[in-house]
């Protein structure tokens, strides 16, 4: 068992409901509510994938079916598609 993918992953857990449950959006790095159009939406979509990941890793450090480049390139991945499509469907263009 590796215990800093399941700290990490315990984290990311927390984190993730804290933003999509919580609508705590203010842990946004970057975030400008005056630009977003639907905060609830970007919550939700934030705080699950970041929830998501937070599983694989917290699954992860018990069974060792994905190293941990692949899950951090996992994580950078997604964050960047998740990046470029709140930035397309969400924000305000000014």
């Amino acid at each position: 068992m590796e215990n800093n993918l399941w700290i990490v992953g315990l984290v990311f857990i927390v984190l993730g409901l804290i933003i999509g449950v919580g609508k705590q959006t203010w842990l946004l790095a970057g975030f400008n509510e005056k630009r977003v159009k639907n905060k609830t939406l970007l919550a939700n979509l934030v705080g699950g994938y970041i929830t998501v990941i937070g599983i694989l890793f917290l699954i992860s450090s018990f069974y060792t079916f994905l190293s941990e480049q692949i899950l951090v390139g996992a994580l950078v991945i997604g964050l960047f598609i998740l990046i470029i499509f709140t930035n397309i469907k969400l924000v305000d263009k000014e």
